[in-house]
């Protein structure tokens, strides 16, 4: 008889050390994935093949936060040319996607984007960013590489229980499309018996297999210029999308100089705009004008909170597709700036707006080789499953970026045809005097460039490993004004915070605070890694 008990009724914080390897680790929020890129490191692969491995295999064994339909971004460090690179593959909007075609639509509820449908789609960048990871960087060919992706589809994976969790909250959101034709494939592939996976169950894909072996094949040639461009078309326009075959056609991954602010002497790294990493930036910018000591203090937690809300102020006025930005980004991150801000704050708290700078100037995963090679690579449906608009026979779930779009023609993310949008899902990577620190990152919407100030700061400032940096307990502002703490904070904070004028509660539920990963090269070569606590994470390494 099986044991009776419930592993979401978690009872007992768990204590999780940092792992030590030397000739590669992968840091995923699932075992399988992190299995998928260890894979492809035994078979001669580099530390880029081991995140196309894993990035691939997350869309399978983690549906319900990334697909075949998602966007991706990277930061790679290359040790034989001793360089970080970015990589930006988000899609943009098709070129039949303007203002007035949505407002036409009568589905922009209170003039806003809607969330789910064909409407918010935009054209997937995740298969050509692993072609092109492959393409510069990679030792094994992208069907090698997407060989474990393709087994757990066919064969099938054990359904975790924070998985399980996910997938039915996901459900419910579909739930009102149910008679709807334009989602009947979702349920068809998602919840084909009427239900969702139980914990334990099998979960086979086997449409998904086929796609992925088709993108292996042919160098995610078809998915962007052949068979499987041409059935998005067609499903396109039968239920009145806008994404065409000339819109996959014409999608590119762009290659990026990544951004950065030195903070008390490390280079946080980010990717440039359209993400928002400089959200990050702006953020450390400020605080670094600040000493710090006390983690858990009211000082540090009041200072990173209005800090936060400063560069949020200037995001959400300013960062859009670089291209279409009325300023340079570079302007927001000017230390001269940081310190203006910086020097705004008191003890209370505010509602902070946007400032001109002066002129002159949601899967994450980490890996790293014996060699020095190592990846930051995240990639993200957006909303869950995303747009809730599956592609018959394919398995692939079309990601809803498109809702962050607005509708209103004077705003800085505005829709238009051939835009990127703001994009929430940032890589992050730590350098000192130009060398690899690592990677690191905290998937979860606008709370990554949150997490990754919080995880930035436990390391740099209070010397946390990089476990610890993970297990510690987060804050998260909304952006509706409020602020939620994790339980691991306690009232007394809450208390004090509440006294500075926040408007605070505390938040039981882990899973709005992110999910992170982080590894570390010590001087020896040695690799250090932390995995998230808060889900199935898991560390595969050598």
């Amino acid at each position: 008889m099986d044991l009776q008990f419930d592993p979401l009724n978690q009872r007992y914080p768990s204590i999780r050390y940092p792992l030590y390897a030397r000739g590669g680790m992968v840091n995923c929020s699932s075992p399988q994935a992190s299995a998928a890129g260890l894979e492809a490191l035994r078979k001669g692969g580099n530390a880029m093949d081991a995140a196309v491995a894993a990035a691939a295999a997350l869309t399978v064994v983690k549906p319900t936060s990334n697909g075949l339909g998602s966007d991706a971004f990277a930061l790679i460090w290359s040790e034989k040319e001793q360089k970080l690179f970015g990589l930006n593959s988000s899609g943009r909007a098709p070129m039949l996607a303007t203002i007035e075609a949505v407002l036409a639509s009568g589905k922009a509820k209170g003039g806003k984007m809607p969330r789910d449908g064909w409407i918010p789609v935009t054209v997937p960048g995740a298969p050509k960013a692993w072609s092109e990871v492959v393409r510069r960087f990679g030792r094994l060919t992208l069907a090698e590489d997407l060989a474990p992706a393709v087994r757990y589809a066919r064969d099938g994976y054990p359904c975790p229980a924070n998985l399980s969790a996910m997938w039915k909250d996901s459900f419910r959101v579909y739930e009102p499309y149910a008679d709807d034709p334009a989602f009947a494939a979702w349920f068809e592939t998602f919840a084909p018996s009427g239900r969702t996976p139980r914990v334990g169950e099998m979960v086979v894909l086997a449409d998904h297999a086929d796609t992925l072996e088709e993108i292996g094949a042919t160098d995610a040639e078809s998915f962007y210029s052949g068979e499987l461009a041409k059935r998005i078309d067609a499903e396109s326009r039968r239920f009145g999308g806008y994404l065409r075959y000339e819109d996959m056609a014409a999608h590119r991954a762009d290659w990026v100089e990544p951004i950065s602010v030195n903070y008390r002497g490390y280079d946080v790294c980010e990717i440039p705009p359209n993400g928002q990493g400089i959200v990050c930036l702006m953020a450390l910018n400020i605080l670094k004008e600040f000493a710090f000591t006390d983690r858990d203090g009211l000082q540090t937690v009041h200072r990173q909170l209005e800090a936060m809300k400063m560069a949020f102020a200037d995001a959400f006025r300013y960062v859009t597709d670089a291209a279409q930005m009325e300023i340079d980004h570079h302007d927001l991150l000017q230390p001269s700036y940081g310190a203006m801000r910086a020097a705004e704050m008191t003890d209370r708290a505010k509602v902070w707006t946007h400032r001109l700078p002066p002129k002159s100037g949601t899967v994450y995963l980490a890996t790293a080789d014996g060699e020095g090679n190592m990846v930051s690579f995240i990639q993200s449906n957006y909303n869950g499953f995303g747009s809730g608009i599956v592609i018959p026979g394919t398995g692939i779930a079309l990601q809803n970026r498109g809702a962050d779009f607005s509708l209103d023609p004077a705003a800085a993310n505005c829709l238009k045809p051939g835009k990127r949008s703001y994009h929430t899902i940032i890589p992050g990577f730590l350098m000192k005097d130009g060398k690899p620190v690592g990677p690191f990152g905290v998937m979860g919407a606008y709370m990554q460039p949150q997490g990754h100030v919080q995880v930035v700061m436990n390391a740099v400032d209070f010397h946390l490993d990089p476990q610890q940096c993970l297990n510690a307990p987060r804050w998260q502002w909304l952006r509706d004004g409020r602020v939620i703490l994790e339980p691991g904070f306690g009232e007394p904070l809450a208390a004090q915070l509440r006294a500075a004028g926040h408007d605070v509660t505390l938040e039981p539920n882990y899973n709005l605070f992110g999910r992170g990963q982080m590894i570390v090269r010590l001087d020896n070569g040695v690799l250090c890694g932390g995995t998230e606590p808060r889900c199935d994470s898991n560390i595969a390494c050598f």
